[in-house]
């Protein structure tokens, strides 16, 4: 398997969902300036990941991207879909055992988290301040990717680390002979935020600021993780 997840046909398919989203959505901007509110929204945002047990256990502080579009209900309804991309790093506890059995520090990794939601937002907004209430559901795919194909040897005692990235065990030892370089998973989860907003004078834009979090039942180990998220909506 590769380590790149933009290589993975799920990754490509979802990057390109949400790509043709963003070229259907923007044209539509604006047709609702006659009302005091318009039919379509978008959002477009980055975001810092701190992780919560047990993925903090092998995957550290993230940071990556958001992308959102959806209709409108009314001035306090919302729906919104989601694409969400994460990249983790590799904690030193993930990453142990590993150099120890190969005798080397030379070794790295990192987590890759690409989500796909269907999401309701319930929002209140003033002429400047707003704030609203989120929640979702929908697909999530992770992929755990170490610097280099590992081959393990023989009695090699099996610790949690070995499986977050993929390897199998036996009777407590790491089952022998195998070769991975990674390891994904793809599963149903869902999340909720909260979220405040400020919006550009004499405009329809609105920075916010959001806080939700993300919850995965993942192969192996459960993907859970908290974006702090800023951006921009339109």
């Amino acid at each position: 398997m590769k380590n790149n997840i933009v290589s993975s046909p799920r990754a490509r398919a979802i990057i390109g969902i949400s790509v043709v989203m963003l070229i259907c959505v923007l044209p539509l901007h604006g047709q609702g300036e006659e009302e005091d509110w318009d039919r379509v929204n978008s959002n477009l945002a980055i975001a810092i990941s701190p992780s919560l047990h047990p993925t903090a256990t092998y995957a550290g502080l993230g940071w990556g991207t958001v992308y959102g579009a959806g209709y409108n209900l009314s001035k306090h309804h919302s729906l919104i879909g989601e694409i969400m991309w994460t990249r983790f790093y590799a904690t030193d506890k993930a990453l142990a055992p590993i150099r120890t059995a190969l005798q080397t520090s030379n070794i790295n990794g990192h987590a890759d988290l690409v989500a796909f939601t269907g999401n309701y937002r319930l929002q209140f907004e003033g002429k400047v301040y707003g704030a609203y209430l989120i929640a979702g559901a929908g697909w999530y795919y992770r992929i755990a990717a170490l610097s280099q194909r590992i081959t393990v040897g023989e009695s090699v005692r099996c610790t949690p680390a070995w499986i977050w990235w993929g390897f199998t065990c036996t009777s407590g030892v790491v089952t022998s002979n195998q070769t991975l370089a990674s390891t994904s998973s793809t599963a149903p989860g869902g999340n909720i935020g909260v979220g405040f907003t400020i919006r550009a004078p004499d405009s329809r834009y609105k920075f916010y600021v959001e806080s939700r979090y993300h919850y995965a039942a993942s192969k192996s180990v459960t993907t859970q993780a908290i974006p702090i998220t800023i951006g921009i909506r339109f």
